[in-house]
C-alpha cells in the first residue's frame, strides 16, 4: 500500500462518502465551553419555565400533540 499523506487519505475518505450519496455540510453550533454559556442557559430555561406556568392551555396543547403521534412507529 503507498503511503499516502494525511490530505490524500482525507480526500480519498470524502470521495467515498460522497460515491455512498453523501455530503459534506457544515454547521456552526453555540460554544459550551464559553464564559457565560451556562448562565445563559440557565436565563433562558427560567423565562420558558415562567411562560409555561402563565400558559393555562399548554398541557392540554402537549397531550394533543402527543396523541397524534400514533403510528410514527410502525
Amino acid at each position: 500500500m503507498p503511503n499516502l499523506s494525511v490530505n490524500e487519505r482525507v480526500q480519498k475518505y470524502r470521495n467515498s462518502l460522497r460515491a455512498s450519496g453523501l455530503r459534506p455540510l457544515q454547521i456552526w453550533v453555540p460554544d459550551t465551553r464559553m464564559a457565560g454559556f451556562n448562565a445563559e442557559c440557565d436565563r433562558q430555561s427560567r423565562l420558558i419555565a415562567e411562560a409555561e406556568c402563565k400558559d393555562t392551555k399548554l398541557d392540554q396543547f402537549m397531550d394533543n400533540a402527543l396523541s397524534d403521534t400514533d403510528g410514527w412507529t410502525e
